[in-house]
């Protein structure tokens, strides 16, 4: 997520009393997870065995725990409750506005796109060119969609991240700050769901198509041309790349990669990075050719 201006560090740190430790002459430009963080960005990290990638980071602030070393060129916030802070921060940026009329005074519509009957869009919503939104979508706030996409009814873009932070034996809720970005000639089928980005942005890249119950998680990047069939699910933060099939019922894992032309069969599950290019089958997905010889090999098997 990005700041409209830059926000001084000594303001930060005397609104939620924090002590800086490094350069307090920087300003933040933005906030995120450690996992998204570009230069100007707050972060915040409160497990000490994830400090070091944090300091590492692009992050120019970090919200910790604990006073160590600052690297050159960056600033600390110390304090007792890292998430605190840095949950508040989206909040108030992000400040929380429940639906309270079908298409908001503040969504922004060309007029070429068609909106049809008992379709909510919330504030903060931009929808382009010849787009055609079908009935009974709920679009959620800061949501923005192309030109000449289709979104079939049902559907429903922009829900919270489904991102809770453990708290003794129960969870504490993220405020889902970030955005969900639908690029040109994407279409949309009945009843699927994509979640906005916990404080980043959740992105389904050009010409891209999925059909009915398909899931998208939070913060992931759908590339260009991409081809998802019935009840896909894809768990957070991951990065499907251009020209990507997923066949039905294909379950993938958070926080991994599919490579660029890789065809997934139905009923696979993905739980970690494959290389494009190839064909994948089984749970958990191999390529396809070495699952059918390993099955063959079985059946040989049971012959003896």
């Amino acid at each position: 997520m990005k700041f409209k201006t830059p926000i001084p560090i000594l303001a930060i740190a005397g609104k939620y009393h924090c002590e800086i430790i490094g350069d307090n002459s920087i300003a933040a430009t933005g906030i995120n997870e450690i996992h998204k963080v570009e230069i100007g960005d707050i972060t915040f990290v409160d497990i000490e065995k994830y400090f070091q990638k944090s300091l590492n980071s692009s992050a120019s602030i970090i919200i910790l725990n604990k006073r160590v070393n600052c690297p050159p060129g960056k600033a600390l916030l110390f304090c007792d409750q890292p998430f605190e802070v840095y949950n508040k921060i989206i909040k108030s940026f992000r400040p929380f506005e429940p639906l309270n009329q079908e298409i908001s005074d503040r969504a922004i519509i060309h007029p070429s796109a068609i909106i049809e009957p008992n379709v909510m869009i919330a504030p903060n919503v931009k929808i382009g060119k010849y787009t055609y939104i079908q009935s009974n979508v709920i679009i959620h706030e800061h949501t923005f969609i192309g030109d000449h996409c289709v979104v079939n009814s049902g559907s429903v873009i922009g829900t919270d991240a489904f991102y809770f932070k453990r708290n003794g034996e129960s969870f504490k809720k993220w405020r889902s700050g970030g955005r969900v970005i639908i690029e040109d000639r994407v279409d949309i089928g009945a009843a699927c769901t994509i979640s906005k980005g916990v404080s980043g942005d959740t992105i389904i890249g050009e010409g891209s198509k999925l059909d009915c119950q398909v899931h998208i998680g939070h913060g992931v990047i759908v590339g260009k041309n991409c081809l998802f069939a019935a009840q896909v699910g894809i768990g957070g933060k991951t990065v499907i790349e251009d020209n990507v099939t997923l066949y039905g019922q294909v379950g993938v894992a958070q926080s991994i990669r599919i490579g660029a032309k890789a065809i997934v069969l139905a009923k696979s599950g993905v739980s970690k990075t494959l290389e494009g290019g190839k064909t994948y089958f089984g749970a958990p997905a191999i390529e396809a050719r070495q699952y059918y010889r390993e099955m063959a090999a079985v059946r040989m098997l049971a012959k003896k």
